[in-house]
């Protein structure tokens, strides 16, 4: 089965949406954050099990996070993003590298 973005958000809200509710937007974007930084480390430390798994961790509580915040996460990337780069508008991007 294909998923969308707006799948996974959807099927992360059934899953944990009162939970995360209650726990509220600043604990919640610290549980993120958090697994911001264990992804950092499993890049630094090359194991590929582990970035997959912190991939997926920081993926959930992203969407968790703009659930509590009303936010569609897949509308808002294809009105920023959609086809081109929104700096330059060009695809591929022509931006001097940073």
């Amino acid at each position: 089965m294909a998923y969308s973005l707006k799948n996974l958000q959807m099927m992360l809200k059934d899953i944990y949406y009162e939970r995360d509710r209650i726990r509220g937007v600043e604990k919640t974007f610290m549980w993120f954050v958090e697994e911001v930084g264990e992804l950092a480390n499993a890049i630094k430390s090359r194991d590929h099990e582990l970035m997959v798994s912190e991939f997926a961790d920081v993926l959930a509580w992203f969407l968790s996070l703009a659930n509590i915040l009303n936010i569609d996460v897949e509308n808002a990337f294809l009105s920023k993003y959609d086809h081109k780069c929104p700096r330059c508008g060009n695809s591929p991007c022509t931006c001097p590298m940073r």
